[in-house]
């Protein structure tokens, strides 16, 4: 079973993140350049929380709040749930499925690392699961 730090090394880019006094809005423009679903707040090196799409739907949109003039510190998720690089994909998605969340950061010695999304995690359970198969395909055939 991979662990989030093979996941990890998967996926490229940098994490993207906002500090807490940035506008909703430019979360989301930010957000929307870089098609995912959420993004970490750091107040200097210090992570405060997340700030993702269901919360802005749940706590701008429908309570008919401007984006352009709130902060994220207003709105985001301030309980984080975050991992070691060491944790395996099946006890990463079990946090996720006891928590009810979608993004988990990744920390080592106190620094974040990376961020994981579910779909990272289904699409790693995926692969896995293509590489058993071929195995066995292979086994079989000879």
């Amino acid at each position: 079973m991979k662990t989030v730090q093979q996941v990890l090394h998967a996926k490229s880019g940098p994490v993207l993140s906002v500090r807490p006094d940035t506008t909703v809005y430019d979360a989301l423009v930010l957000m929307a350049r870089h098609d995912i679903g959420a993004l970490l707040v750091l107040d200097g090196d210090r992570l405060s929380g997340m700030f993702s799409e269901r919360d802005y739907a749940r706590k701008v949109i429908l309570h008919g709040r401007s984006s352009r003039t709130m902060p994220v510190a207003d709105v985001m998720t301030r309980e984080v749930v975050a991992v070691p690089a060491c944790l395996t994909v099946d006890e990463c998605m079990a946090l996720m499925t006891d928590h009810r969340v979608r993004h988990l950061p990744v920390v080592e010695d106190g620094d974040i690392v990376g961020l994981v999304s579910i779909g990272d995690l289904v699409k790693a359970q995926i692969d896995d699961q293509r590489f058993v198969i071929e195995q066995l395909e292979h086994y079989i055939a000879h």
